[in-house]
């Protein structure tokens, strides 16, 4: 098999999507890895093939390694999440690929740190080769190297990771799937009535609107969504935020068959 390095630039037309799927869509808020959630993903991409060509960028490493092991620690050590994330990594990237190839979908590996878009030649190393594997329809799994750095294990659960992916490769549009409809107004939190801001036009405005909070599973929450969307905005790429623990929340989002957040 020969790698082409334009192939007609893909044809060129395809819009060029970035998923970034949390902790908590992947788990689908269980302790274990939902083989079904990758499946929905799956099925989705195979279903917009034609139209559109994915890179995701995944949690999930330290999630699927608790399934298997144990590791001790008399206090909360970041070296046993990055113990974790280096047992957890190969298995996560097989149960992708074994589910994709299902689909009929070819997919890859990819292990980036934030010191890599601080160089040059990195980013540009990192463009030219996510480009060779889309051009030749292989779909780029993206994670933090967690063995070597930590910012995703104490911050964040990939979305700056997703942002600055998304950024860097000049993507079409930014999908975050998370666990909520996308963001809520303040005022519907606090009287737990949840309603969505479906479109935001004023980042500022936004920024008021953000209540702190965790997810479960990863180390997120809606506060760093604002700040991935913050760097995406400014690079002139379109965010949405959506559920991911809906089946077909991809396709529904680009049908507007759901409640969602668009970030203009």
């Amino acid at each position: 098999m020969f790698l082409e390095t334009d192939k007609y630039d893909n044809m060129q037309k395809k819009k060029r999507i970035l998923l970034k799927v949390g902790s908590n869509t992947l788990t689908k808020e269980t302790d274990n890895i939902s083989r079904g959630k990758i499946e929905d993903i799956a099925n989705q991409i195979a279903k917009l093939q034609d139209t559109c060509e994915f890179v995701i960028v995944s949690s999930g490493a330290i999630a699927v390694a608790k399934q298997f092991v144990k590791l001790e620690s008399k206090r909360k050590d970041i070296n046993i999440k990055q113990a974790l994330a280096s047992i957890g990594q190969p298995h996560l990237i097989r149960i992708y690929q074994e589910i994709f190839r299902e689909y009929g979908l070819l997919t890859s590996q990819c292990l980036l740190s934030y010191s890599d878009f601080e160089k040059k030649e990195s980013k540009t190393n990192i463009v030219n080769t996510i480009n060779v594997l889309v051009n030749n329809n292989y779909i780029p799994i993206i994670n933090e190297n967690d063995t070597v750095a930590t910012d995703e294990i104490k911050f964040g659960d990939n979305d700056k990771l997703g942002a600055l992916t998304a950024s860097l490769l000049e993507v079409d549009l930014f999908i975050i799937a998370t666990n909520t409809n996308g963001i809520y107004t303040k005022e519907s939190i606090e009287s737990k009535t949840p309603k969505t801001i479906s479109e935001v036009l004023d980042f500022d405005e936004l920024k008021k609107q953000v209540v702190s909070s965790k997810s479960s599973h990863g180390s997120g929450g809606m506060q760093s969504k604002i700040e991935a969307a913050s760097v995406t905005k400014n690079a002139n790429i379109e965010t949405w935020i959506v559920n991911g623990l809906e089946d077909n929340f991809i396709v529904n989002a680009f049908e507007n068959k759901v409640p969602f957040t668009k970030i203009k």
